[in-house]
């Protein structure tokens, strides 16, 4: 089984760290970390990740517009991005889906079940190992 390469994009860096030793630790995934839209999109392009974590509130160019710039590309537009939002009203929810997008996940989420959630949203398998 490769090892599943994630593009967290959030300019909150104490988020990033977060989820990242979540991927890592109990995922056994790859991360990589951006701080904008436009860093990410950039980091999408050149490492073509397997899945984009995408939060929706960032200054500059929000979560929304940077989904639709990753969609607009022909390399980037078959990565399946889940939203991270504070935003989980049901009329947010249905605005998100008709986006396209592979999922949701509340902010704030449990770490301890962040892999759980990531997995089943993109239907991969876990390893059965245990990495504590």
């Amino acid at each position: 089984m490769t090892t599943k390469r994630v593009l967290v994009i959030d300019d909150e860096e104490a988020v990033q760290e977060v989820i990242q030793g979540c991927l890592e630790d109990v995922g056994g995934w790859e991360t990589l970390l951006a701080s904008s839209g436009s860093e990410g999109f950039r980091l999408a392009i050149n490492q073509l990740p397997d899945a984009i974590l995408l939060d929706v509130s960032m200054p500059e160019m929000d979560g929304v517009e940077t989904f639709r710039r990753l969609q607009e590309n022909h390399i980037t537009k078959s990565i399946p991005i889940i939203l991270l939002t504070a935003k989980v009203q049901p009329a947010d929810r249905m605005r998100f889906a008709k986006l396209g997008i592979a999922g949701v996940i509340a902010k704030p989420f449990n770490p301890m079940t962040l892999v759980d959630l990531v997995a089943e949203i993109l239907d991969w398998e876990l390893n059965d190992e245990e990495f504590f």
